[in-house]
């Protein structure tokens, strides 16, 4: 018998201690490699006659500080009932994982019968703790690349359709961005198309003045100096055309 098989003799025969152990990976590590390490996680609890009473998989998180050059990581919690000697092989088999980058055991109680504490965890359980959700930064991050994309010609609003209507997907960043909280999506989309005519009308506007073209005011300004309508210039010898 090995050494790590033997129980402590502080212990209650036919009972096991609580446990519960958090191991980090590194944060590219793949959902297939994620499967890899749980499974051998769990070889180690059972084969050497542990009982699993919970696993979680809580996602890819930023790390308080960085460890081996990595700022985050995929935490992995695992509850579970053994001995002393189950901890010191799975902590001798995280140091070899080279996707590991911290491991933590603690001991929650002692002399717990086995039987008194069932276990829901199924093979469905293990395939969600292999599951890794996205991480939030990394959709926000997503999201505002893909709000960059949006053609400035419609103030950001997004496209519009063959018939020149928005897409549904906008009509509530439309409401947010012209703060009509509350707004219905019609009236999110009549504001948006507001802002989009009236930039539409300024640029139309700003083309006629540059054009070089002239206006009512410059053709004023052509006419001679003096001259009006039904009066004569300065020193024309011409007669009125008013009759006494």
């Amino acid at each position: 018998m090995q050494a790590s098989e033997l129980k402590s003799l502080a212990d209650v025969p036919g009972t096991s201690r609580e446990y519960e152990t958090i191991y980090i990976l590194r944060p590219n590590t793949g959902n297939e490699e994620v499967g890899t390490v749980n499974e051998r996680v769990r070889g180690i609890i059972e084969g050497m006659g542990g009982k699993i009473l919970k696993v979680d998989n809580w996602g890819k998180r930023r790390l308080a500080y960085e460890v081996n050059k990595e700022r985050k990581g995929i935490y992995l919690y695992w509850q579970y009932l053994a001995s002393r000697g189950v901890v010191e092989e799975l902590e001798r088999n995280m140091r070899m994982l080279d996707s590991v980058i911290r491991y933590m055991t603690v001991k929650l109680d002692a002399d717990i019968d086995p039987e008194a504490r069932p276990s829901d965890v199924d093979d469905e359980t293990y395939e969600r703790a292999a599951t890794t959700a996205a991480d939030e930064e990394d959709l926000y991050l997503s999201r505002a690349e893909e709000s960059d994309e949006y053609d400035d010609e419609y103030g950001g609003y997004g496209e519009r359709d063959e018939d020149g209507e928005f897409a549904d997907s906008d009509l509530g960043e439309v409401a947010r961005d012209l703060g009509a909280e509350g707004a219905s999506a019609a009236e999110g989309v009549a504001a948006a198309e507001a802002a989009v005519d009236s930039s539409a009308g300024a640029e139309s506007s700003a083309g006629a003045e540059s054009d070089g073209s002239p206006d009512s005011s410059a053709s004023e300004q052509g006419q001679p100096a003096g001259e009006s309508d039904g009066e004569a210039a300065p020193g024309d010898d011409s007669p009125s055309t008013d009759e006494d």
